[in-house]
């Protein structure tokens, strides 16, 4: 490949960030102008002016194309193709049933550990966030148990999950051994690899385990490591399917698999039968890795997979306290209803709660305000709800654990025919307790929109979201007050949209004069990306940030008694994130703490510790592995508010020159 052809292939994939993984030097054939006739140039020259929505980078298109010649477009096209192809298989979402599937087992003989497909960071919009699972997770939580990965085998029928080499980058070897599932069971020749590629590594690094995993590490993982079990440890198979059962419960839950087990080492008749399904397990089994319809009954090919989503429910879920007119829903069928319809209003593929989740602000995300316009706005310390407005009195809150609250007494009417009420709205905002004259005065600030009766304002622009709050949900509400058709002492809440400034403001936001002005106590920023659509789940482009001594992370709290030969038995509070089995740190008991048992509390780091703030009564799960990582990043290398005010000052975004 010339260094010509090489550099305008290496510029046009970086252009573009689905092609990143791409390996440059596989496209080897020979290029020369014949190789393409000018009809299909042409052809192919509009395909490329086409798809500048792939580039957010417009001017390293315009470079990539600039001096990519006729034979380096052919090999581009290619490369969009291919990126458009694997882009699509992410689309699909996490495969069925892995959100609440074990992320993991226990290790094996001391030499495998089994455990579910991680999914990338592309994936972080549809996943919540305590079902978050990434490669680097797993590897984190096994050197957290002195355990070194050494070989990684990956058995699902794919490449959509994540890139090889996110695995290789961590000194990791990585193994593609493709097995179809859905009732195919590995082939004695893929077994048989499986065993040679296990005991050659094993033969080479005694010391270190091997990851195996399918996609939900039971049954093609399973398989796997109980005929090497047998083959080369000279386990039956009763011992060897009874202990993987043991260190992944509930072990191989499909009896075809068993069967085939019992029928290769053993006799079939002998075969254990099927455990019972775990409660994870709730969803069809008809889609394979890569989304496609596998099952043939009734309907045939063409029949649509059917899904279902597990949610979780809290019991008895509590609304903020001091704020009237909203009451909890008991009948499953309408919870069910309302969570759906959010999900499905936000394209949200999982299950939980599927608002818009902002990062903590820290060095390495701090230069974003240089490479995109920002709005600010405070932080104001309150409790998240979307609002989902669908028709008059059908008016709901949804809160972070995804349990939905009904509203009474508010009316929203649409701008061009009063009479008439909204639907097919959903906001996000936030609801605070304001002091007035010494009196509690409860708001709902609305600070972005997804939905506007049906119309997907989300996919616009920050500042085109703004403005549909102000024209279409809160001018038509004033409007009505003064008229006479809305009684605002009637209401149990007022509601107002959020404002935001540019990100000059900052400053402003922070002082004195700011905070006498406000009713209600603000702990810090938030900045918005303007130019960026409305983007469910974790979000790394919005950027929240509080002072240093004000960051951090919602545990659970877990209290052991911890005794020892010659200790006193004392009791220690474990900290807890969600997607790790180990406590993430510890916290001293003291009496404030000594009802906090099982309970999601925030806490700060001081003085090397950490400290109790409050108890997190809107939660029912901990802040997940990666946002508590990425607030211990914030503590350790802080954005003082002198570099946050320097930063916006020197080197924040600015329009291009005329």
């Amino acid at each position: 490949m010339t260094a010509t052809v090489k550099r305008s292939i290496t510029a046009f994939t970086d252009a573009c960030p689905n092609l990143r993984h791409f390996d440059k030097d596989q496209f080897m054939f020979p290029c020369s102008d014949s190789n393409i006739d000018t009809a299909e140039l042409k052809k192919l020259e509009s395909k490329h002016a086409n798809r500048s929505k792939l580039f957010p980078n417009s001017t390293n298109l315009n470079q990539a194309l600039s001096f990519a010649q006729r034979p380096v477009l052919h090999i581009c096209h290619i490369l969009i193709i291919m990126g458009d192809r694997k882009r699509g298989r992410k689309d699909l979402g996490p495969p069925p049933r892995w959100l609440y599937c074990p992320r993991k087992g226990a290790l094996i003989v001391d030499k495998f550990i089994a455990f579910k497909t991680p999914l990338d960071d592309s994936y972080n919009s549809q996943v919540p966030e305590e079902c978050t699972f990434t490669p680097a997770m797993l590897v984190s939580l096994l050197q957290s148990q002195k355990v070194r990965l050494g070989l990684w085998i990956d058995l699902t029928n794919t490449t959509r999950f994540y890139s090889k080499e996110e695995i290789e980058e961590r000194n990791i070897k990585y193994v593609k051994l493709q097995c179809r599932g859905h009732g195919e069971c590995p082939s004695e020749e893929q077994t048989n690899t499986f065993i040679a590629i296990c005991q050659k590594f094993i033969s080479k690094s005694p010391l270190e385990v091997i990851g195996v995993h399918c996609t939900h590490g039971f049954n093609r993982t399973g398989f796997l490591i109980v005929a090497y079990l047998i083959e080369s440890l000279s386990w039956s198979v009763e011992a060897a399917v009874t202990y993987f059962s043991q260190a992944r419960p509930p072990g191989i839950y499909k009896a075809d698999y068993l069967k085939e087990l019992f029928r290769r080492y053993g006799d079939v008749n002998d075969a254990f039968p099927a455990p019972p399904l775990p409660e994870w397990c709730n969803e069809d089994d008809d889609v394979d890795d890569d989304g496609k319809f596998v099952n043939e009954g009734k309907g045939g090919k063409d029949r649509p997979p059917a899904k279902k989503r597990k949610e979780f429910h809290r019991k008895n879920p509590v609304f903020m306290e001091g704020v009237p007119g909203v009451s909890t829903i008991s009948e499953l069928a309408h919870i069910s209803r309302i969570q759906r319809k959010c999900q499905d209003m936000c394209g949200w593929k999982g299950s939980g709660f599927p608002g818009s989740q902002p990062v903590s602000m820290d060095i390495n995300n701090l230069k974003f305000l240089h490479s995109k316009p920002y709005k600010v706005s405070w932080k104001a310390d309150g409790t998240r709800y979307m609002m989902l407005i669908d028709g008059e009195n059908e008016i709901y809150f949804i809160d972070r654990d995804n349990s939905i609250f009904k509203v009474d007494g508010l009316r929203f009417p649409r701008r061009k025919e009063p009479e008439e009420h909204l639907a097919n709205t959903l906001l996000d905002g936030e609801m605070i307790i304001d002091k007035v004259d010494g009196k509690d005065v409860p708001r709902y600030l609305a600070y972005d929109i997804v939905k506007f009766e049906s119309q997907d304002v989300g996919q616009t622009d920050f500042e085109r979201r703004l403005l549909c709050i102000a024209k279409e949900i809160i001018k038509p509400r004033r409007d009505a007050m003064m008229n006479g058709k809305i009684d605002r002492m009637k209401e149990p809440f007022s509601v107002r949209a959020k404002d935001f400034w540019d990100v000059t403001s900052a400053k402003q936001i922070l002082g004195e004069k700011f905070r006498r002005e406000m009713s209600h106590e603000v702990d810090g920023l938030i900045f918005q990306p303007v130019p960026d659509p409305y983007v469910t789940g974790r979000c790394p482009d919005v950027l929240k940030w509080k002072p240093p001594e004000l960051n951090s992370v919602d545990f659970k709290l877990v209290i052991q008694q911890r005794t020892g030969i010659g200790l006193l038995p004392t009791k220690v509070g474990l900290l807890y994130v969600g997607g790790m089995s180990e406590p993430f740190a510890e916290i001293k008991i003291n009496k404030a703490l000594r009802a906090m048992d099982k309970k999601i509390i925030e806490c700060k780091y001081e003085n090397n510790q950490w400290v109790f703030m409050r108890e997190r009564t809107d939660k029912s799960f901990p802040n997940a592995y990666k946002t508590a990582m990425g607030v211990c990043e914030s503590i350790r290398n802080p954005v003082t508010t002198d570099l946050l005010f320097h930063h916006i000052d020197c080197y924040r975004w600015r329009p291009p020159k005329k």
